[in-house]
């Protein structure tokens, strides 16, 4: 039937449907839109419809925030161990080789000394996508050894968070680097050295309950979940319903867990002003 006939040559069964490559565009987990890659970069990687800020990386973060080829980067090649042998659906051994081969770093922390508009700082920033930026003991002790540069260069300190929790994986180890790195800032705290934390998404467990929210600023993006515990969890514990976006970054400004919300666009300018207040 000529009804169901195709004549103009770009709509005829024939014609090829243009392949995109892949990886080029990106679809907004909060409105839905499909955005290109270099859009995204060229907005911090903050949607330009609804100003969702998509999970970036440690690389991404220094890009934005420090200045062009001021970045040194200090203990890259610690590596966690497996004091416990611990073993799962896989060994301990094995995720953390898949997780190096597949995200490029050798831990959850990228930890070093740059400047944000000159002005020289000690900076550290985790990864989710290394085994969901969970906290081991490296990653403590990269962190305690980038606040030990502060200490002695007086210089401030900043922090990302951006993690899972304590890295269960190695127990009781892990779970004593939120003392070790809690004992080190107490020490910057005594030397008057500012300590700005910046919580992202997701910001939760062991490092919620430590360093995080330790910061003399706590700076939040906007949309971050930043939390202890799991809401399924405490509702099961305190057996009562919970406020909506409890555990948001709006809902703790509003009652008073961080100081500040940022936009990622905005984040190095209010840095460097509050290096010039703090120092």
């Amino acid at each position: 039937m000529g009804f169901f006939t195709r004549s103009k040559q770009n709509i005829s069964p024939e014609s090829k449907k243009r392949d995109v490559p892949d990886g080029q565009w990106i679809k907004c987990k909060s409105c839905d839109e499909i955005v290109h890659v270099k859009q995204l970069e060229l907005h911090s990687w903050v949607c330009h419809k609804c100003n969702y800020h998509f999970r970036i990386g440690s690389e991404e973060y220094i890009s934005l925030l420090i200045d062009d080829g001021t970045f040194k980067e200090y203990d890259k090649k610690m590596r966690s161990a497996d004091p416990l042998n611990f073993e799962d659906t896989k060994k301990y051994t094995d995720r953390i080789n898949a997780a190096i081969k597949k995200t490029g770093l050798n831990d959850a922390v990228k930890c070093g000394i740059g400047k944000i508009d000159g002005k020289k700082v000690s900076f550290s920033c985790m990864d989710f996508k290394f085994v969901g930026g969970s906290m081991g003991s490296v990653v403590g002790e990269k962190i305690a050894r980038a606040i030990d540069r502060a200490y002695e260069q007086k210089i401030p300190m900043i922090l990302i968070s951006q993690s899972g929790g304590a890295r269960m994986m190695e127990a009781a180890l892990s779970l004593m680097q939120m003392a070790k790195t809690s004992a080190r800032l107490a020490r910057l705290a005594d030397a008057k050295l500012p300590f700005i934390s910046i919580l992202t998404d997701p910001t939760t467990g062991g490092i919620t309950a430590s360093y995080a929210m330790l910061g003399d600023i706590n700076i939040a993006e906007p949309n971050a979940l930043i939390g202890f515990a799991g809401p399924r969890v405490i509702k099961e514990t305190i057996g009562r319903d919970l406020p909506e976006g409890f555990q948001k970054s709006e809902f703790l400004l509003e009652h008073g867990f961080v100081d500040i919300i940022v936009e990622r666009k905005d984040m190095k300018g209010k840095l460097s002003q509050i290096i010039d207040y703090t120092t």
